[in-house]
């Protein structure tokens, strides 16, 4: 979503009565989207049966102007959350609610701000993933959030300087994949709706707005292994809302993008819920609609906070001319009300108890209006629980000790230097906007992914709380430019952290030159400096990293004079004890790098920096590697990283073995047939009412700048008549052969193979150790990846103490997505497995055998 101080400037208009191209085609690879129409309705999964019936009898008794009432955002800051939803009062349906974000609640209080995403990937705990959710879930609720826009689990990482990787899981379509589907079930087994975000191939932050925003361009199989893997995980997994992104796809905005919504998402993935767009990211009116969109953010229009919605009164028109089929908005009010009831929304469920606009408790209740109507706007509603708990877990559990010369755990009594700005409180976790500033400690990027700290526990205070235990003595120098105190000082202790960051966020927002994405891999604030004052003084030098992503470690990883270096993430709230619970051992590091850290930006291939110079207008953005990011990159190329995908040490070591391989049902290269529908959509009557139904009521009095569904009675300016529908809409598409429920054939899920195993901590010290299955094609026709992750299990083991792994291979983990037939097949040759502790130091090997 886009930020609260945004300008937003659009270069082209596509207005709702527009009769211009849909696609649009132009030269590049892969640039053509091809059409799909009509956008496939709703209420065709059992699992969503009851909530469509029930859907169906609100509203069929609704009039067109509350229809489109539903599917308009009110206009920014006029209702207490970032997006508002108009209401049907008549019949008692809320105005809908929507917030960010996918770490916690944006703009309130009293509410936790959560390790990111990209730390909770850090841990490739499942439990944890779930447990997070579940806690974001609660606290939504807790503030009467009827939508939680997150998780995002686009960007996926195809450049590791992208400004919002960190909201995602990490650099793995897999590992995205189960972090985002456990996380969807944690936040809606609270009633509280997702949203799976940003689809599709939102990969960096410059270009990414206006109706000429970049295009990115990708093949039909980079698209479904790659990007699209996770958001299919997500519908699996029942999620609500999808969010359509800024950018374009093969040159067709995502937003009105019918292959994308009408014929991947909703008809090959089965997606019962709505789709509404990113903020102002809705480019078109008609072709929107037409395309699958089924609700539009905040309700303006072509310009930030301009009132002149795209939706709304326009919608109503677009209606009555016959521009948009009466069917089409029945099944965009019916998505949306059907996921209301989806989650028991209608069964006691809270309403908005806070407010994005002011802290104070009593204010404007329509804060962007100009009437000034007060109210109690803030109930300072206390959702935290005892969250802090796990959210300090999650931190401490998703650090990745790199290095370990003997240095760690530590045990006092000592004197301990700290060193660098990122171990200190800074001007206040708070300070800037949406944490649009790198100062203090990083304990979160910035944008409207970010939420306010209740508080944020420092490195140094909670470094300084444990010395005081044991008798250490701290010592800290804080600010970067005391290169020479920080030499002096460090000659005088037993050892010395020092603490270096990165930090990025979304585009909305620059700082000291960074527009969302970073410029470059390295540390900022001179944290190479730091270090090499640091340890080129020092007896013992430990380094830890807060960071959005991989930063380039190259000046300092080897050296002799760096024994210890902690990647700790972004943490949240609770980032220094979770740091100090591993600095002393009272929590033995498992996490795990959820991307790979190279030797220098090259390494991720010529395809992985960021466009900042735009080649031409609209920026087109090519995904020529195709399959090969991160890791996969380097296996192709045989390029050897810093430290790879999966990896991360431990105090103790664990040996793994007794590999198993059991098939669990007989193969064939395709799935069986999409199956018939488990449920039928509903129907309404298509009549168009009377003018008079649309029109402004006599005696109503429209609250100050607020967006509504009627038509001026003065000039409706309604003409009926034949509309140039696009291209193949009165033609309906053939069904997707990959289709036939919610995430795809259901023959996708089925398990092939069941794969055990056993792990051991053969040291002396309790831990938890990450098991990680990666597939290896076999195929010397078809092009793969050295390897793929399909499978990651953590356990923990006190010493001594064996445990079995199992790992569930479904069709969908062993085939490959052929282009020329729309399916997924598994290929010919055989399947290779292979499992260890990260995608380069694997243990046990086998083959998965078969008969074609």
């Amino acid at each position: 979503m886009i930020g609260f101080y945004s300008a937003f400037l659009l270069a082209a208009q596509l207005g709702l009565g527009s009769s211009a191209p849909l696609e649009k085609r132009q030269s590049g690879a892969a640039s053509w989207s091809p059409p799909y129409y009509p956008a496939p309705k709703g209420g065709s999964s059992a699992a969503w049966a009851d909530a469509y019936e029930k859907a169906y009898e609100l509203v069929s008794q609704m009039t067109l102007v509350e229809k489109v009432n539903i599917t308009t955002g009110i206009g920014w800051a006029m209702g207490p959350c970032v997006g508002n939803t108009g209401p049907v009062e008549r019949l008692g349906f809320p105005s809908i609610c929507l917030q960010d974000g996918p770490l916690g609640v944006r703009f309130a209080d009293k509410n936790t701000a959560w390790p990111a995403g990209i730390t909770i990937g850090a841990t490739w705990d499942k439990e944890l993933m779930y447990a997070r959710g579940d806690g974001l879930g609660a606290e939504f609720r807790g503030k009467g959030i009827n939508v939680i826009l997150g998780p995002a689990m686009g960007p996926v990482g195809r450049m590791p300087a992208g400004g919002r990787n960190w909201e995602g899981f990490g650099s793995d379509p897999y590992l995205q994949g189960v972090g985002a589907a456990l996380t969807i079930e944690g936040i809606q087994d609270n009633g509280v709706i997702a949203t799976a975000k940003h689809y599709i191939a939102n990969e960096q932050e410059h270009f990414r707005q206006s109706a000429n925003a970049i295009s990115a361009n990708i093949d039909a199989r980079t698209l479904h292994e790659v990007y699209l893997w996770p958001f299919q995980d997500s519908v699996k997994a029942g999620v609500g809302a999808v969010m359509c992104s800024y950018n374009q796809n093969n040159n067709s905005a995502s937003c009105q993008n019918s292959w994308l919504q009408n014929a991947i998402l909703k008809d090959e993935l089965g997606f019962e819920g709505f789709i509404m767009s990113d903020w102002l990211a809705q480019y078109s009116g008609v072709a929107s609609v037409l395309a699958g969109m089924d609700m539009t953010m905040p309700g303006d229009g072509l310009a930030w906070d301009d009132r002149i919605s795209l939706l709304g009164p326009e919608l109503t028109r677009a209606v009555m001319n016959s521009s948009v089929p009466m069917e089409r908005l029945d099944d965009m009010v019916t998505r949306i009300v059907a996921t209301w009831y989806k989650f028991g929304q209608d069964e006691d469920y809270p309403e908005p108890n806070f407010n994005s606009w002011t802290n104070a408790t009593v204010g404007k209740i329509y804060y962007g209006s100009n009437d000034n109507t007060t109210g109690v706007v803030n109930e300072h509603v206390e959702v935290r629980g005892d969250h802090a708990t796990l959210a300090r877990k999650i931190a401490a559990d998703a650090i990745a000790l790199l290095k370990n010369e003997d240095v760690l755990p530590l045990a006092g009594p000592m004197k301990i230097g700290i060193y660098g700005e990122d171990a200190g409180p800074g001007n206040g976790p708070n300070v800037c906007i949406d944490r649009g500033c790198n100062q203090g400690t990083l304990a979160v990027g910035w944008g409207s992914g970010a939420t306010d700290f209740t508080y944020l526990i420092t490195p140094l205070e909670a470094i300084q709380a444990r010395a005081a235990e044991d008798g250490s003595v701290v010592t800290a120098i804080l600010n970067n430019t005391k290169l020479d105190d920080m030499k002096a000082s460090a000659k005088e202790q037993d050892i010395c952290l020092t603490f270096v960051n990165a930090d990025s966020g979304e585009g909305y927002i620059t700082w000291n030159g960074l527009e969302g994405d970073r410029n470059d891999i390295e540390t900022q604030l001179g944290g190479n400096e730091v270090i090499a004052a640091v340890s080129q003084n020092c007896k013992k030098t430990i380094v830890v990293v807060h960071s959005v992503g991989p930063i380039i470690v190259e000046q300092w990883a080897q050296s002799h004079r760096v024994q210890g270096i902690l990647w700790a993430h972004l943490p949240g709230q609770e980032s220094g004890n979770a740091l100090v619970d591993v600095l002393y051992g009272d929590v033995n590091p498992s996490g795990k790098l959820p991307y790979t850290i190279g030797k220098s930006l090259a390494d991720y291939g010529p395809t992985a920096g960021v466009m900042y110079v735009a080649n031409g207008n609209p920026p087109q953005q090519d995904f020529t590697e195709g399959l090969y990011i991160d890791y996969r990159y380097f296996d192709k190329h045989d390029i050897t990283p810093r430290y790879e995908f999966g990896f991360g040490l431990s105090y103790t070591t664990f040996e793994f073995s007794n590999l198993e391989v059991e098939l669990m049902c007989p193969l064939t290269p395709l799935p069986a047939p999409r199956p018939e529908p488990e449920s039928t959509p509903p129907t309404y009557d298509s009549e168009i009412p009377d003018i008079s139904e649309v029109l402004f009521p006599e005696g109503f009095t429209p609250i100050d700048r607020m967006i509504y569904p009627y038509l001026n009675a003065t000039n409706p300016n309604v003409t009926v008549g034949p509309y140039p529908y696009p291209e193949g809409y009165e033609k309906p598409h053939p069904l997707m052969p990959a289709g036939g429920a919610e995430g795809g054939n259901p023959a996708l899920w089925e398990v092939m193979y069941k794969v055990t195993m056993i792990i051991e901590n053969t040291g002396e010290v309790a831990g938890a150790e990450v098991a990680q299955l990666y597939v290896q094609f076999q195929n010397k026709n078809i092009d793969f990846p050295v390897r793929v992750l399909r499978g990651f299990e953590k356990v923990y083991l006190e010493p001594g103490e064996c445990k079995q792994v199992c790992f569930e291979l479904t069709r969908r983990d062993l085939s490959y997505y052929n282009a020329a037939i729309e399916n997924w097949e598994i290929p010919s040759g055989g399947i290779g497995i292979a499992i260890g502790q990260s995608s380069r130091k694997l243990h046990l090997r086998g083959n998965l055998r078969y008969g074609f």
